[in-house]
């Protein structure tokens, strides 16, 4: 099959189209040929190497974290698909690679794809919809009435979690620039901020919820925005150390990890309020449940552009740029 591969970690470094064997299917996998992807951030800092003290990849390998397509195969034990569903998933990590042509994936990270959407609008969803899903419905558990601060609101995450949360009973707050204002009022933002020449920090207080996806300066204005027992979550890091234990790291990365985030957990015990850095997991069942909200019209996928399969490296290229808005998508085949 043809697929995207990283030959080593490299900054910037050139995706190169090769040809790898066909994925070996498991017991518990189901076989998906590959007709959308997306392209996440994600991608990029496992290419630059940011995350291989406990996300190592071993070159050769293919990137890609999102995809919609249909099942060809199925494993041995698999129960819930069958050969000619119409899925899609964020395949679990060190098991990623949907930048190819055919990937197999745990049917446990496997959804039906949503009814009343494309290939490519599906590709679209799986990283930031579970993202924003864990972000504030599984640790924020965000209610009707609270106040959720959404960073970046015209990206991928963003114009996701902003739909998400109306749909939850929130009322949101944004940034973004003056060009993407209506986008982001579109998908349900009340407060809209223009971070050129806006101070959030000036214009907000009192939140429940922070959802950071900035850098560190970034982060720590935002805690200010939080009333006494709010929580920020980020998915920018740093990490801390219940990701650590959760992620069941050896002794000196738990140290790592509690050094990288001590500076921004003190402050936020010392303003009363809660830090948790999220990095989101494989889930179908929570595919399942975002494919619902999207068949009921309640959330809508945003794609900014679609690239051909042999200009992955162009698309990941254009995400890099930090202009998109909503997610870039990849037709393959």
């Amino acid at each position: 099959m043809k697929a995207f591969v990283v030959d080593r970690y490299k900054k910037k470094g050139a995706l190169r189209l090769a040809d790898m064997p066909e994925p070996k299917l498991l017991d518990d996998d189901v076989l998906i040929q590959v007709r959308a992807t997306a392209v996440n951030l994600l991608d990029s800092k496992i290419r630059d190497g940011e995350f291989k003290l406990f996300l190592p990849y071993r070159p050769p390998f293919v990137l890609g974290h999102d995809v919609a397509g249909t099942v060809v195969g199925v494993g041995a034990k698999v129960s819930r698909f069958k050969t000619g569903d119409e899925v899609y998933a964020r395949p679990r990590d060190h098991r990623v690679g949907t930048f190819a042509e055919f990937i197999a994936i745990n049917e446990a990270d496997v959804a039906l794809k949503p009814k009343n959407l494309s290939m490519e609008e599906a590709a679209s969803i799986p990283l930031v919809g579970l993202t924003a899903w864990q972000a504030l419905v599984e640790v924020g558990q965000l209610k009707p009435g609270q106040k959720v601060f959404i960073q970046a609101g015209s990206g991928g995450v963003g114009t996701f979690a902003i739909q998400l949360a109306k749909h939850l009973g929130a009322t949101v707050a944004t940034t973004t620039g003056a060009s993407n204002a209506k986008l982001v009022r579109d998908l349900g933002a009340d407060v809209v901020i223009d971070y050129r020449t806006e101070d959030f920090a000036k214009v907000l207080s009192g939140y429940d919820l922070v959802l950071n996806s900035q850098d560190p300066k970034t982060l720590e204005k935002s805690l200010g925005a939080l009333k006494p027992g709010g929580q920020l979550i980020s998915i920018s890091g740093p990490p801390d150390p219940e990701f650590a234990r959760n992620f069941g790291m050896n002794p000196f990365l738990k140290l790592v990890m509690r050094l990288l985030s001590r500076r921004v957990r003190n402050k936020a015990r010392s303003l009363g309020v809660h830090y948790f850095f999220l990095f989101m997991r494989a889930d179908g069942r929570q595919l399942g449940e975002i494919a619902s909200l999207i068949e009921s019209g309640a959330i809508r996928p945003v794609v900014d552009k679609v690239f051909p399969f042999a200009e992955t490296g162009d698309a990941l290229a254009y995400v890099e740029t930090g202009r998109a808005k909503g997610k870039v998508v990849i037709k393959v085949g």
